[in-house]
């Protein structure tokens, strides 16, 4: 057997390792207790994150951001976890609600959405699951119908979504074509907290963290860009 490390990360990685560390266990620990406790979002979490850049890392630089890689990112989430596990959904979240925008969004989508989310201005929120259809989500119920001036109005209800209530931005998937292929007829649509018809229940209990917000969305008649 070899005496060296197959693998080890890159002095770079490191050192992000121990800026994260030491922000997390002098900024984040101390609350981590408290926001459990009261089950409330952890502000104080996110005001150092945002005030160090490690609110959503993974924005590219080109929309403002510091265009951290994928381990980079991995290691900002389990370093703030270390100190709060609530905390960590805060840069973990962010990532995978920005995704698909960042994936397969227009350019105006990119320039409307991550900008703010890199200045720590607004966060974002993941809508996938519904009551009726957690693990299938094939089967969601949620749709989005196409106005006359290329707009969408989404029609349905989403479920455990983390952050809701806090962030401004919801990455929501809808049915767009009823009679498509399951599973292939779903687009993604970003929902702004403002848009009309758009509401957030009460917050639901996680047996996984007490800080958790996580609540179920809403929406009747909120008009969204297609990430398409």
């Amino acid at each position: 057997m070899s005496n060296f490390d197959i693998y080890q990360l890159s002095e770079d990685h490191e050192a992000l390792r121990e800026a994260v560390r030491e922000v997390s266990t002098d900024k984040i620990a101390p609350h981590a207790a408290r926001v459990d406790e009261e089950a409330v979002f952890p502000q104080e979490a996110y005001e150092a994150l945002r005030a160090t850049d490690f609110h959503a890392p993974h924005v590219a630089e080109e929309y403002d951001g510091v265009g951290a890689d994928a381990l980079a990112t991995v290691i900002v989430i389990e370093e703030v976890a270390r100190a709060c596990a609530s905390s960590s959904l805060i840069p973990a979240v962010n990532k995978l609600g920005s995704m698909p925008v960042i994936l397969a969004g227009s350019e105006d989508i990119k320039k409307r959405y991550l900008p703010k989310l890199a200045s720590g201005e607004s966060m974002f929120s993941y809508g996938l699951s519904e009551a009726g259809a957690g693990s299938d989500t094939a089967g969601m119920k949620c749709k989005a119908i196409e106005q006359a001036d290329g707009s969408f109005v989404l029609n349905g209800q989403k479920s455990w979504i983390t952050n809701a209530g806090v962030s401004d931005f919801y990455t929501v998937m809808a049915v767009t074509d009823p009679d498509g292929a399951r599973g292939r007829n779903v687009s993604a649509f970003v929902v702004e907290s403002s848009d009309e018809g758009f509401s957030v229940g009460p917050r639901n209990a996680s047996s996984a963290s007490k800080a958790r917000q996580l609540r179920s969305c809403s929406s009747t008649t909120a008009p969204s860009p297609a990430t398409e």
